[in-house]
């Protein structure tokens, strides 16, 4: 057996587990795909009647599910590991991406920063955007408060609905907002009104909300499909019955998959570096947590709880993320392994000890004060 700290990714033999095989790709959409059309299909009948509107619920909770696998496989997409082709996988993410409501172009490329700075904390701070202690005790007593709740487990309710129903929208918003300004602004300093000229400006515009000009076409087709697709929705389930049912269940399951992003990276333990000395194979080993979930529950979330060798290789889809964390489970041993019992103390740890170079909580943090 290699020791902990001689381990490294020369050890993993990981090519065999990053073919793509697109019967897989085909099924898996399949049996995702099907059902929650089906459920939905379901919820005009059982809305009809009060007698029949507790069975909405458990219709409700399995659409929760099935959304997060659709996330899970948007996930894959944006990893291009889904289908073997780089077409399918964006055109399958562009529509798995009006599913979840959120533009799949640009959050696979913020994901793709996450895997390439995990573990250092200095240039990523988590879904959370986690303070160090210092910028912590710095705040004022109030500030602190609010810090704390904001990132409390129960937050991630608001903050799914936020993520996923408001913020796309706000971006387009905001985001063309401030591109009429810049244009408006150089229409004042007298810029010549050119096809060259304008179209260069166009290009090199940088807004706040994106960063090129293929995630603006990505968001902006994204709101239309959306938009237009709640328009329809309560056309046909009416306003009241379509709102109540999709606001539980994109809130629900933005809650579900932050949660298990967030577990999945800040733990006890955490490789939490700084940029210097910074490791990309600690931060996938030592920075990732594994989940250990019923059968069920791994299915819905398509394998992503074997986080590890995720991290290690981004390039295997999740059709093979378990059999290469099995042949591989002699060498990932000393890693994290998370129980769902586990879960909530994971939520302490939102700050980021800069000095000590580990996650710790707001409470250890004021003692820490308290004591020097």
């Amino acid at each position: 057996m290699v020791p902990a700290e001689h381990l490294s990714r020369q050890h993993f033999d990981l090519a065999p587990f990053r073919q793509r095989n697109d019967a897989k790709a085909a099924w898996q959409l399949l049996v995702t795909l099907l059902p929650i059309a089906l459920l939905w299909a379901c919820v005009p009948f059982l809305a009809q009647t009060p007698e029949r509107r507790w069975l909405m619920l458990p219709v409700l909770a399995a659409l929760v599910l099935f959304s997060a696998r659709t996330f899970s496989l948007m996930h894959d997409c944006g990893h291009n590991t889904l289908w073997s082709r780089t077409w399918l996988n964006r055109s399958t993410g562009f529509v798995l991406g009006c599913l979840n409501a959120i533009p799949q172009f640009p959050w696979s490329r913020g994901h793709a920063f996450h895997h390439k700075h995990n573990g250092n904390w200095e240039r990523y701070r988590g879904p959370s955007a986690l303070l160090t202690v210092d910028q912590y005790l710095a705040l004022s007593a109030s500030a602190q408060w609010r810090y704390g709740v904001s990132r409390h487990p129960l937050m991630l309710f608001p903050g799914g609905f936020v993520y996923l129903i408001v913020r796309p929208r706000l971006q387009l918003i905001l985001g063309s907002a401030e591109f009429l300004g810049a244009a408006l602004q150089q229409v004042i300093r007298g810029r010549p009104i050119d096809f060259g000229g304008w179209r260069s400006f166009v290009r090199g515009f940088q807004s706040s909300h994106w960063y090129t000009a293929g995630e603006f076409i990505d968001l902006l087709f994204n709101n239309l499909v959306v938009v237009t697709s709640w328009w329809l929705m309560c056309r046909w389930l009416g306003a009241g019955v379509f709102w109540l049912s999709y606001g539980t269940v994109m809130t629900c399951s933005a809650a579900m998959f932050i949660c298990v992003f967030f577990v999945q990276h800040n733990f006890d333990g955490s490789y939490a570096s700084g940029a210097k000395n910074w490791n990309y194979f600690k931060g996938a080993i030592d920075g990732s947590s594994n989940l250990i979930l019923p059968a069920w529950l791994n299915w819905f979330t398509a394998d992503i709880a074997y986080h590890s060798v995720h991290h290690l290789c981004e390039r295997i889809p999740n059709y093979r993320l378990r059999s290469c964390h099995q042949a591989h489970a002699h060498l990932l041993r000393h890693c994290m392994y998370l129980r769902l019992q586990d879960i909530p103390r994971c939520f302490n740890l939102v700050l980021w000890d800069s000095a000590a170079l580990r996650l710790v909580s707001t409470r250890d943090a004021r003692l820490s004060r308290a004591a020097a």
